[in-house]
């Protein structure tokens, strides 16, 4: 069995989730059941599928769950850019995230890679 803690890509993903919960806590409170909390499941998606693919007994399980990380980390750029054409968040912090999750993708896709 693998232990998801140990993988950089979830390591990363959990890091950002965090930073996101921290950005989005700033808000309008308008937005507390909307964006703000479409943003946080979209993050938090990306590590808890990288941890449950580890669950699982094959690769072929395990990059099924890394293609629903990848979904949820382009949901996230996404609504980090939504979040910043609102004017919610400044464009050098919704910068900064973003490319923190296209390095997350890119890991997935060479994790992904060798699983083949």
């Amino acid at each position: 069995m693998r232990d998801f803690k140990k993988y950089d890509i979830w390591q990363l993903s959990h890091s950002l989730t965090l930073e996101i919960y921290k950005i989005t806590s700033l808000f309008p409170k308008e937005e507390l059941y909307g964006l703000t909390s479409q943003i946080r499941r979209a993050s938090s998606s990306i590590p808890t599928n990288i941890s449950e693919g580890c669950g699982r007994n094959s690769d072929k399980e395990f990059n099924q769950f890394l293609n629903i990380a990848l979904g949820s980390a382009n949901e996230t750029e996404y609504l980090l850019i939504l979040a910043k054409d609102l004017q919610y968040l400044n464009s050098e912090i919704a910068e900064d995230q973003i490319e923190k999750i296209n390095s997350i993708k890119s890991k997935i896709y060479k994790l992904k890679q060798v699983l083949k």
